[in-house]
């Protein structure tokens, strides 16, 4: 609790002390990164294409950096998306939407770098954490929306 907006953070349903104290305990101190892409990399989920010459292969996460403070952003990606019905409904959205459907994991992926940057912004600004805010930072098609609204 002596970590600045620690009460700002754990406002996040899913996240308790032991994960926010592991994710800040592995980055460190905030003020020395300029962006949230920074910490990003520093986790190791940054993502580089597998490619060479004419081959072309997947898109995937880095596994550079940091093992433990991906190992915690994964473990609150995991139970944010069991306990908060935003997550909820951002895991359904991204494993199910028509174009680009992602695997399971790779929506616990995407998850977890935006856990990484909601702590990021309470931990540089200050501000509480709103859901609703969260959900409306997402692009979506119109065609979901209208079927979520109807």
């Amino acid at each position: 609790m002596e970590i600045p907006y620690a009460e700002n953070i754990l406002e996040i349903k899913g996240v308790g002390e032991n994960i926010l104290a592991g994710i800040v305990a592995e980055m460190g101190d905030i003020s020395r990164f300029d962006d949230v892409k920074e910490i990003q990399k520093l986790s190791g989920m940054s993502l580089v294409a597998c490619s060479s010459g004419k081959h072309k292969g997947q898109t995937k996460i880095s596994h550079r950096g940091r093992k433990r403070l991906r190992y915690w952003l994964f473990q609150a990606a995991r139970s944010a998306v069991s306990h908060a019905e935003e997550f909820k409904e951002l895991h359904v959205y991204y494993t199910t939407r028509a174009d680009n459907p992602l695997k399971k994991m790779q929506s616990l992926i995407v998850i977890a770098c935006k856990i990484l940057r909601v702590i990021y912004t309470i931990l540089k600004t200050g501000k509480d954490y709103d859901p609703q805010k969260m959900l409306k930072d997402i692009k979506r098609p119109k065609a979901a929306l209208a079927a979520k609204a109807a």
